[in-house]
């Protein structure tokens, strides 16, 4: 592991086990896309592992981008100034959180919130579980 002698304050990589270079291409219409990413990972050398655990982390963002996305429209917010978009991104995030950790109503997170935007008592119900966790 040459390439470890070479990291900055390597005491900090002690449990470092292996470096892991994916290569996704991409082709969309006529249009092919080639990106490399490197991972530092803790996890012993084993491929099949390693890109079973990077493609679990990325299908978990892109749910929860996804997620966004559906239930609150989030790429079309025109909010632009100053820390609007990172506070309401944060406040997106906290009602996801809360809408997940109400489980007495089996229903989609688009239904949880109308049926919370229509019924105030159903809204605290969110609150209390979200407050409680």
């Amino acid at each position: 592991m040459e390439a470890v002698g070479r990291l900055h304050q390597q005491q900090q990589w002690s449990g470092l086990q292996s470096i892991i270079m994916v290569e996704r291409v991409r082709c969309l219409w006529n249009k092919t896309t080639y990106e490399s990413q490197y991972y530092l990972s803790s996890l012993p050398p084993d491929a099949q592992l390693n890109g079973r655990v990077i493609r679990q982390h990325w299908g978990i963002d892109n749910q929860l981008h996804w997620n966004l996305d559906v239930t609150w429209r989030e790429d079309r917010c025109r909010i632009r100034s100053c820390h609007s978009p990172r506070n309401f991104a944060l406040l997106r995030r906290m009602a996801l959180n809360a809408l997940h950790q109400e489980t007495t109503l089996k229903r989609s997170l688009r239904q949880k919130v109308k049926r919370a935007a229509t019924n105030n008592d159903y809204m605290m119900q969110i609150i209390n579980c979200f407050c409680q966790a």
